[in-house]
């Protein structure tokens, strides 16, 4: 790791502790070594530099909307990061490319199968693009769910540290069974992901997975 990347993560984490009160207990299940795909929900800007400082060392990049690099100094910290900038809204086969090499060299890579922010925590529906990289990669899925950072800006303007929770679950890997991945067992799949998620939230943020009981088993297997 050069010096400007431990510089910059040393400041952020830093920073980030003295805003935030940070649970950060459960990371330590998060497998030492090896690619994984860390799918979690996605709530606000917090998310990003709270968990890409508290797994180091571990390698780690993730999916950054294009539009990041507009501007400069988002851009260098996603840079430093090492982003993987992906166009939105389109099928971004260099953007997929960049993460399968990543996990072919044993990296994490993050991805939030919504797609943006929720803003306020609640869950929204997944996209399915979760699930074509886990087919060409193969690579162990590990479900997170962070949730309180959602209040962050209320708490900031009333001089209020924010209570920052990270709950991580079980890993498990994909697997269709023989049967042909259509565009609706693909979404079928992403659901089962996405209640992976859900389950680890407190009731009040499980948005469109509210429905526990609904949840399905049949593509995941345990690890």
């Amino acid at each position: 790791m050069s010096l400007t990347n431990t510089l910059v993560n040393t400041t952020i984490k830093g920073l980030t502790h003295i805003l935030c009160r940070i649970d950060a207990s459960e990371l330590t299940q998060v497998p030492a070594q090896g690619p994984l795909l860390l799918v979690a929900n996605h709530v606000n800007f917090l998310d990003a530099p709270v968990m890409y400082t508290h797994l180091q060392p571990r390698l780690l990049t993730a999916f950054v909307k294009a539009e990041t690099w507009d501007n400069p100094v988002m851009g260098l910290l996603f840079d430093i990061w090492g982003g993987i900038p992906i166009k939105r809204g389109e099928p971004d086969m260099a953007a997929l490319e960049m993460a399968l090499e990543a996990l072919r060299l044993g990296k994490i890579v993050a991805v939030a199968p919504e797609g943006t922010r929720s803003g306020s925590g609640r869950l929204k529906r997944g996209y399915p693009g979760i699930v074509v990289l886990a087919l060409h990669s193969g690579a162990p899925l590990l479900p997170v769910a962070y949730y309180g950072g959602e209040n962050f800006r209320d708490n900031v303007s009333r001089l209020r540290r924010t209570d920052f929770h990270i709950n991580v679950g079980q890993p498990f890997t994909i697997d269709p069974g023989g049967q042909k991945v259509t565009r609706l067992v693909r979404q079928a799949i992403t659901d089962e992901i996405m209640y992976r998620i859900a389950a680890l939230l407190p009731e009040e943020y499980r948005g469109e997975y509210a429905e526990l009981e609904k949840a399905t088993q049949k593509y995941l297997k345990f690890i």
